[in-house]
């Protein structure tokens, strides 16, 4: 099987459902391959930032998102000197929504597929697997799939990778990543939660451990942070054991409904960058450009920016079928400065709050900043910014506005 569009895209996750709808209301054609069946699978990031929220409104979308079932964060705590200190507060923010949604990402998938299904040029083929790339000499022309049909190609002016930070496109097209060191990976679950209208981030510490409890609709989302690499060897305790540690960082919880550790996810953490985004005729955006840490949980509103500017600067190109390197060394310049700022941010809280916890230390806030929080509480709306926000927002195009 051999077909063409003008844009393959791999990965119907954030980032690539976002740039298919884009560019398919810019009137390009554009091929989204995802290697699901759909989209119904173990998410581990559900967070919709007020950036994110922004740009469903300008995509006319907001009316549908709101119904979906969902939770608000508006603000997230710290212990500090036995009272709690508001660290980062949305609400102090001047967005249409200024908090982060929880929402299953499936929903939100599921969302911006029909959007994208209501374009005539927009293609989203499930159950399609891309294994590696077409070539002409040193261009990248589109792509290799298996499909439940047998294996296929796909022939593209641009093939843009969106399929994560264990990309199958940027190992075949050879790009490398520079790695930077992580103190951690993270246990995700959950637990039964009471619906009593909190919608803050709950963190708990111990010596050597730390969790945080992000409220859901009837549970509560917990991510329990372990020392890189150790997986394996807590595992081997047993379920009990962890069960008495949970038991201790939140008495409150009933840890017995956890029945296994099967249901616990593991999360191998990394931290990385691309030098270079693109080669000729392929571009790298989200993870599989820039991994991002869980701190914060910026990770799906970076990738969600990442499409919206390369759709901005890629749509008049791709009209005129004519994508050259600046087109696509302009994407890298234009988000590279968000990915990498936000990312150094979250390379300061793995060294000053994270590593002292997984060594064995205990974490609050320094007692400065505590102070300085409760006398001038609108410095909460910082780490807000940059978070909810960020480095450079991005609207959507005109093009894409309804």
């Amino acid at each position: 099987m051999s077909e063409s569009t003008t844009c393959a895209i791999v990965g119907g996750g954030p980032a690539g459902m976002v740039l298919g709808l884009l560019l398919a209301r810019a009137g390009i054609e554009v091929t989204v391959l995802e290697k699901h069946a759909d989209f119904l699978r173990d998410f581990r990031g559900d967070t919709v930032h007020p950036t994110t929220l922004r740009l469903l409104d300008e995509l006319g979308l907001w009316d549908k998102f709101s119904t979906l079932p969902h939770s608000k964060i508006d603000h997230a705590q710290l212990p500090g000197d036995g009272n709690p200190v508001t660290m980062v507060d949305f609400r102090r923010l001047r967005q249409p929504h200024p908090y982060v949604a929880m929402v299953p990402q499936w929903d939100l998938l599921n969302l911006l597929a029909e959007a994208g299904q209501a374009e005539p040029t927009y293609t989203l083929r499930l159950q399609h697997e891309v294994t590696g790339l077409l070539r002409s000499g040193a261009r990248t022309t589109g792509v290799r799939y298996r499909c439940p049909e047998g294996e296929g190609e796909l022939q593209a002016d641009l093939t843009v990778a969106c399929d994560g930070r264990w990309s199958v496109v940027r190992r075949s097209a050879g790009l490398s990543a520079r790695e930077f060191a992580v103190p951690f990976d993270v246990w995700w679950f959950r637990l039964p939660r009471e619906m009593d209208g909190q919608y803050t981030l709950i963190p708990r510490f111990g010596p050597g451990r730390m969790l945080i409890m992000i409220p859901r609709e009837g549970y509560f989302q917990i991510a329990y942070l372990i020392p890189k690499g150790a997986d394996a060897q807590l595992r081997s305790r047993g379920l009990d054991a962890f069960k008495a540690e949970l038991a201790e960082l939140i008495p409150e919880a009933n840890v017995g409904s956890l029945a296994s550790l099967d249901d616990v996810k593991f999360l191998d953490v990394r931290l990385n960058r691309l030098k270079r985004w693109h080669t000729d005729g392929l571009l790298c955006l989200g993870d599989a450009a820039h991994a991002m840490s869980p701190v914060g949980g910026v990770g799906i509103n970076m990738a969600v920016q990442d499409a919206v500017g390369a759709a901005t600067l890629l749509a008049d190109p791709l009209r005129r079928h004519d994508v050259t390197d600046r087109d696509l060394a302009a994407v890298r310049r234009r988000r590279l400065p968000a990915a990498a700022l936000t990312q150094a941010m979250q390379r300061v809280m793995h060294r000053a709050l994270v590593a002292p916890v997984m060594a064995g230390g205990t974490a609050q806030p320094p007692a400065f900043v505590a102070a300085l929080l409760r006398r001038l509480p609108w410095l909460s709306a910082i780490p807000a910014y940059l978070v909810g926000v960020g480095i450079r927002p991005e609207h959507a195009p005109d093009f894409a506005r309804r």
